[in-house]
């Protein structure tokens, strides 16, 4: 009997706590540096993980630099190799806060919101603004937005020989759907 009573106020316990927190590990980060009328340098990223803590409008996303797949395998290793260091600098990692957060405003209609953080990228740090859409999917919280990134901003060296191919801003768009850890949970029942 005890141990079915300590079993239920576990399980209840996780429950109130899990509904604090949402997160994905799947979100996807499209990655482009093209310039017209050159080779199309396009990368996407789908193992990114996002963490969304509504009582302090938290929002961490962490994206692995080697995780980014070129259609060329060249580009690919130019990419981890010479641009972002990934050995060096493994991750990208954006820590900031929404912007007039309320959990219980997010329903089916689309909002926009500010997130001001801090994008840490190749060992250096730049604080950012960046545009939010969030809504109520049914599997958890869907959040889009775009990460503009320049390349002097984080001391990318492009070689001159093909500065004019690569585009000097970075656009990157990240999609993802963060569920509560109590979704995760019963999914693992």
């Amino acid at each position: 009997m005890k141990t079915t009573t300590l079993l239920f106020l576990f399980f209840t316990a996780f429950s109130v706590i899990a509904q604090d927190k949402f997160f994905t590990n799947t979100a996807t980060v499209n990655f482009e540096a093209s310039v017209p009328l050159f080779e199309e340098i396009k990368a996407v990223n789908r193992q990114v993980a996002i963490l969304l803590e509504p009582k302090t409008s938290t929002f961490i996303c962490t994206v692995m630099i080697k995780d980014f797949r070129f259609k060329l395998d060249m580009m690919q290793e130019h990419f981890n190799d010479n641009y972002m260091e990934s050995r060096r600098y493994p991750k990208a990692v954006f820590k900031g806060k929404i912007e007039k957060f309320d959990l219980k405003d997010i329903n089916e209609v689309e909002k926009q919101y500010q997130i001001k953080g801090k994008l840490y990228l190749r060992g250096k740090m730049k604080e950012i603004v960046v545009n939010a859409l969030i809504k109520k999917v049914a599997d958890g919280i869907q959040v889009i937005s775009d990460f503009p990134i320049s390349i002097s901003d984080f001391n990318i060296q492009i070689p001159s020989s093909v500065a004019s191919k690569i585009a000097k801003t970075a656009n990157t768009a990240l999609t993802g759907v963060v569920h509560s850890d109590e979704i995760m949970f019963a999914a693992l029942k």
